[in-house]
């Protein structure tokens, strides 16, 4: 098969219609040809073809960030002489300097078929800029790897963000030139566009079901999208973002994966399947385990699930992965309301825990009056989130009226503590009750001690344990 790109350089009439005047050329690292070349560099091999700009998305023209939210620098491309503007930078949509330096732009980025994916959103702008300023818009196309099957919710009118260009559903079935069409249309854009589509493309075909796998390279249209595999996966795997689970960065396989320390991935795996078995077809999910080396839950040994969708198993007709993550999430809610309750009926069975409330009660009542006695004198208020470790230092200093208005915050830092270990994995622990070793055991127990000094250095008496 043809992607755009491919026509463009082998149609003398279609490039011809190019001849003499500016072109510029949006594009990321996999922007090639069919033998891998970049399409910058095959474009400047063309005597017809006047280069005078390029523009990079997020991650750069040819891929010079690695993280999710790192902005890439204009710069003169040192080959080719050009000006190449950042559209992930200072600024997101090009600016009118930039427009002027351009007759007609050329966009060949590949996409992942997946709403939240910017690469959508910068065609949004440059599509808008092009109307606003004159300019004729050139899409080169190329596959949508996951294919025409669509599923999701659609984006409610007023959420628009760089995440979400418009109202399509989470995955959409579009390629990026049938996008450019619907965009047109849909915000209503007087705006000379062209879209030289693709050539034998099949997407209802195996194996690649959306890419011609086999016949052409996959390379890296993100750091995070090693593979198409990878494609699949993304329009559920994406939402993982947005928690506190990590959805595999930092390790070989990013959003195949999801989990957490100390996640119990068996007993996550029967959960989603007594809730709805059905939900889990066209893929196989498998219980892993891995241990990020940046990003969420670095340097820490995480159990959890690969989602399969490189063998015989994977059907792109029942294979939904928006809904796949929603059941993970929802059974994970599950557990955590099942150990949460168990974990509460404890507590009130065990008298020390009955104990360790009322003091914590006392102190945020003495707390209270502490500040209103403050505020009654006209005096400023710390913050009563302040490190519980600066309480003993300020009654060092003789300052025991501070160190009485933080402790009116016990209770609410005692809270903040499990948002913070829910954030690093550490409540994981609690919610799937997994086993503790006898040096956890000993972290906790010497935890307790550093938290009861703490409190007697401020005069609030918590009843030791046994």
């Amino acid at each position: 098969m043809k992607f755009g790109i491919d026509r463009l350089l082998e149609d003398l009439a279609l490039r011809g219609r190019l001849a003499g005047k500016r072109v510029a050329l949006l594009a990321h690292p996999a922007s090639v040809t069919r033998e891998l070349v970049h399409t910058l560099d095959a474009l400047a091999a063309l005597p017809e073809i006047r280069l005078s700009a390029a523009f990079g998305p997020q991650h750069g023209l040819r891929g010079d960030k690695q993280d999710n939210m790192a902005e890439s620098p204009d710069f003169t491309d040192p080959e080719h002489g050009i000006p190449v503007f950042s559209l992930y930078g200072t600024v997101r949509r090009p600016s009118a300097q930039m427009m002027d330096a351009l007759d007609v732009l050329l966009v060949d980025l590949q996409d992942v078929g997946c709403r939240v994916y910017t690469f959508v959103t910068t065609l949004r702008y440059v599509l808008e800029e092009a109307a606003k300023h004159r300019k004729s818009v050139w899409i080169l196309d190329r596959p949508n790897p996951v294919g025409r099957e669509i599923e999701g919710l659609r984006l409610r009118p007023g959420w628009e963000s760089f995440v979400g260009a418009g109202p399509l559903p989470m995955r959409h079935g579009l390629t990026l030139g049938e996008l450019a069409r619907w965009l047109a249309r849909t915000l209503k854009l007087d705006v000379e566009l062209e879209v030289v589509a693709m050539d034998g493309w099949r997407p209802g075909e195996a194996p690649g079901f959306g890419w011609p796998l086999g016949e052409r390279a996959w390379v890296n249209p993100s750091p995070n999208a090693p593979n198409l595999w990878m494609a699949r996966c993304y329009p559920g795997t994406v939402m993982l973002e947005g928690t506190a689970l990590s959805e595999g960065r930092g390790t070989t396989r990013p959003l195949e994966l999801f989990g957490a320390p100390d996640l119990e991935s068996d007993e996550l795996l029967k959960k989603m399947s007594a809730l709805a078995a059905d939900w889990m077809r066209g893929c196989r999910l498998r219980p892993c385990w891995f241990e990020p080396t940046f990003h969420k839950h670095v340097g820490r040994l995480c159990g959890g699930l690969q989602i399969h969708v490189e063998d015989s198993a994977y059907d792109p007709a029942a294979f939904r992965p928006w809904r796949l993550m929603a059941l993970a999430f929802k059974a994970l809610r599950a557990l955590q309301q099942a150990h949460g309750d168990a974990r509460a009926r404890e507590c009130v069975r065990d008298p020390r825990h009955v104990r360790h409330r009322a003091a914590h009660a006392r102190a945020e009542a003495q707390g209270r009056l502490q500040i209103q006695a403050a505020r009654g004198r006209g005096e400023p208020l710390r913050d009563a989130r302040a490190p519980l470790e600066a309480l003993g230092a300020q009654e060092a200093r003789g300052d025991r009226r501070d160190a009485r208005e933080e402790a009116k915050g016990y209770a609410q830092s005692r809270a903040q503590q499990v948002r913070d270990a829910e954030a690093d994995g550490r409540l994981a622990r609690l919610l799937f009750l997994a086993p503790r070793s006898r040096d956890q055991e000993g972290e906790q127990h010497e935890d307790v001690e550093r938290r009861r000094a703490r409190d007697e250095r401020v005069g609030i008496h918590v009843p030791a344990e046994g």
